[in-house]
C-alpha cells in the first residue's frame, strides 16, 4: 500500500520527500521480521523502534491495520484510478506521461494507452512523438506477454512452503519440485511438484485445504491443481509409485524440447520413454524408471544437471563425456556488490560485514552509488575517498573476512563515469553499471558501454542490460561486441543475483563465454537477507555452464585480490 501510494503521488507530482519516506518504509516493512501487527498488539513494543518508521509512518500503518487503507492513500485513489499504476509497467512512459495522458485523454487503463497510440494521439503530445508510440506499442505487447509469470524466487518460496506443508503427512516420502522451477528458469509460469510414497494420496487431499488454495482448478486420484494465493500461481501436485519416481522426475522437469529429443534417442535405441518408465519396445520390459542417473545410463549419457536440460547441446555432450562441471553455491567465497546505509542500503557495513561472517563467506565488497543518482544519497568524490579509507581502518580489527572498498559506480550518457579518477583510483572494486538513459538508440547505447570500458579503474560492469524481471526489457545494444572489448580490457561481466534481474540470462552468458569473458556473481544486497539470493546468481551461472574457473569470487582473498590488482 506504502509503495502504491508513493507511485500515485508521484503521477500526482506531489512532495518528493513524502514520497521518500512511503518508499523507503515499505522497504523496511518487507525486510522486518517480524508481522507489524504483532507489534501492534504487544504495548511492550513500538513501531517507531524499527530504524526507518518514525511518527507519520507509524500512525499509518495503525491505520492500515485498523481500517485495511490510510486518509493520504484514500486522498489519491480519488484523484487518480489505480488502474493507472499499471502504466507504469510501459516502457518510454514515466509518472509525468502518465499523468498528462490522464489529463488529455484520460487514459486508465493498458487498453485505453493502446488505443491512444493505435490512434496517433500520443504525438500530439508535448515532447512524444512517432517513435514513442512505437516503442509504447512494442512495450505493450511484451507486457501482455509476461502476465501470468511469477519470478523464481516467488515459486521457490512456494514450493518451500508447500513442501513443508505436505511433508509432515504420514507416509508421504518425498515431496520434490520439478519443471521451471527446478530448471531454474528465471521466471516461471505454472508450478509442478511430485509426491512419493503410501501417503500420497492422502496429501492430495491436504494440498486442495491449504488455507492458501484460493481456488480448487480440479482433483482426481493422481493429481490435484491449485491457485495459489492472491496472486493465482497454478500449483498441480502430483501422486507417484516410488519405483516412477525417477521417470516422471525426469518427464516433468522437461524442457519439453529436451524430453523429445531423449524420446528420439530412446526410440533409436529399441526402446520407449514416457513418465513411467524406460521400457523396452518390443515386450514393454521396464529398464530403468527409479532414478533419473539410471535412465540416462541406460541411454547412454552422463546425467544431466536440470539447469541444462533445454536442448542446447548438452545431450550431445553427456554422450561424449564433455559436460562442464558445473559451479556449485559452497564454491562462492566472496560477494562484490552490495550497498549499506551510506546511500540506499538498509543496514550499516558492519552489519553487512558481520551478515557476509556468518553466512560463510571470506571477503565481500562495499559498493554503495554514486553521487549521480541523488535518490539513492550517491556518494560523491570526497564521501567515496573517506568511506574508502573507514573500510580500510575496519579492515585492522579482526572481522572474520576481509572488505574491499568498491563503489557502483554509474555510466554516465556519454560513458564518462560519474565520478573523478582520482578518487576511483583509491578503491578497491569499481563497479560500472546503467541506472539512466536506458532508452538511446543501440549503436548510442553500444558506444557508451564501449566507452566506459576505458576507464582504467573499472573492474565489472554491473547487471549489464539492465533489465527487471517481468517490468523492462534488456535495453538495446551490441552484446557481443562489449563483451568482447571487456574480455580484452580483462574487465568482468557480472551475474546480478537479485530475483529481479537474474542478469546476465544463460544464453548471454555462453555467449560471453565464447568471446573469453570471466565473470562475478553478486547480489546487489541492500539488506543482510538480500545476501540468500547468491543462490540465483548460481543457479544462472550454471544455466549458462560456467565452472567455477570462470567465476573471480570463487578465488581466495588473496587470489582476488591479486587478481584486481
Amino acid at each position: 500500500m506504502l509503495s502504491e501510494t508513493a507511485d500515485l503521488m508521484e503521477i500526482s507530482a506531489e512532495d518528493s520527500f513524502r514520497i521518500r519516506s512511503y518508499r523507503i518504509a515499505a522497504g523496511v516493512i518487507e525486510g522486518h521480521p517480524e508481522q507489524l501487527a504483532v507489534i501492534l498488539k504487544d504495548p511492550a513494543k513500538k513501531l517507531t523502534d524499527i530504524a526507518g518508521i518514525g511518527k507519520g509512518i507509524a500512525a499509518v500503518i495503525a491505520e492500515i491495520e485498523e481500517r485495511g487503507s490510510f486518509e493520504r492513500r484514500d486522498e489519491m485513489l480519488g484523484k487518480y484510478p489505480a488502474s493507472l499504476l499499471e502504466l507504469l509497467n510501459i516502457q518510454g512512459l514515466g509518472s509525468k506521461s502518465i499523468r498528462l495522458l490522464y489529463d488529455t485523454f484520460k487514459v486508465q487503463s493498458i487498453d485505453d494507452l493502446e488505443k491512444v497510440c493505435r490512434e496517433q494521439k500520443l504525438r500530439e503530445l508535448p515532447r512524444m512523438g512517432a517513435k514513442l508510440e512505437e516503442k509504447v506499442l512494442r512495450s505493450i505487447a511484451a507486457y501482455r506477454q509476461r502476465q501470468g509469470r511469477f519470478l523464481l524466487s516467488f515459486a521457490q518460496r512456494v514450493a518451500e512452503e508447500l513442501t513443508e506443508y505436505l511433508k509432515v503427512v504420514p507416509g508421504v516420502e518425498k515431496v520434490t519440485p520439478a519443471g521451471s522451477l527446478r530448471r531454474a528458469r528465471e521466471t516461471v509460469g505454472d508450478l509442478d511438484l511430485l509426491v512419493t510414497g503410501p501417503g500420497a494420496a492422502d496429501a492430495l487431499e491436504k494440498f486442495v485445504l491449504h488455507p492458501k488454495a484460493h481456488e480448487v482448478l480440479g482433483k482426481g486420484p493422481n493429481k490435484a491443481s491449485i491457485k495459489f494465493g492472491l496472486e493465482g500461481l497454478q500449483v498441480d501436485l502430483r501422486a507417484l509409485a516410488s519405483e516412477s519416481y525417477g521417470a516422471a522426475l525426469l518427464y516433468f522437469t522437461g524442457s519439453k524440447d529436451h524430453n523429445i529429443v531423449l524420446r528420439s534417442r530412446a526410440q533409436k535405441m529399441g526402446l520407449t520413454l514416457n513418465e513411467y518408465t524406460l521400457a523396452r519396445l518390443d515386450d514393454n520390459a521396464p529398464v530403468a524408471a527409479s532414478t533419473e542417473d539410471e535412465i540416462y545410463q541406460a541411454l547412454g549419457l552422463d546425467w544431466i544437471a536440470p539447469e541444462l536440460r533445454e536442448n542446447a547441446g548438452e545431450i550431445d555432450a553427456a554422450a561424449e563425456h564433455r559436460l562442464p562441471k558445473l559451479l556449485e553455491l559452497g564454491d562462492i567465497r566472496g560477494d562484490l556488490h552490495m550497498h549499506t546505509t551510506e546511500s540506499d542500503g538498509r543496514a550499516t557495513l558492519a552489519e553487512m560485514a558481520e551478515a557476509a561472517r556468518a553466512r560463510g563467506l571470506k571477503y565481500i565488497a562495499i559498493t554503495d552509488h554514486s553521487k549521480s543518482l541523488a535518490m539513492t544519497n550517491g556518494l560523491d568524490e570526497k564521501r567515496a575517498v573517506a568511506f574508502a579509507q573507514q573500510i580500510r581502518e575496519m579492515n585492522q580489527r579482526e572481522l572474520g573476512l576481509r572488505v574491499f572498498s568498491g563503489l557502483e559506480c554509474d555510466i554516465m550518457r556519454d560513458g564518462a563515469m560519474d565520478l573523478a579518477d582520482d578518487a576511483l583510483a583509491e578503491l578497491d572494486w569499481v563497479v560500472g553499471s546503467v541506472h539512466s538513459y536506458m532508452n538511446l538508440e543501440p549503436n548510442e547505447m553500444t558506444d557508451r558501454l564501449l566507452r566506459a570500458l576505458e576507464c582504467p579503474h573499472l573492474r565489472a560492469i554491473g547487471h549489464p542490460t539492465g533489465r527487471i524481471l517481468l517490468h523492462r526489457d534488456p535495453y538495446p545494444f551490441d552484446f557481443e561486441a562489449v563483451a568482447a572489448a571487456a574480455a580484452r580490457r580483462n574487465v568482468y561481466l557480472e551475474i546480478n543475483a537479485s530475483p529481479e534481474r537474474l542478469d546476465l540470462s544463460a544464453t548471454l552468458i555462453r555467449t560471453a563465454k565464447a568471446k573469453g569473458c570471466k565473470f562475478v556473481i553478486s547480489t546487489d544486497a541492500h539488506h543482510p537477507k538480500h545476501l540468500a539470493n547468491m543462490s540465483y546468481g548460481v543457479s544462472m551461472a550454471r544455466r549458462g555452464w560456467l565452472e567455477p574457473g570462470d567465476i573471480l569470487n570463487t578465488r581466495s582473498a588473496d587470489e582476488f585480490a591479486k587478481a584486481i590488482r
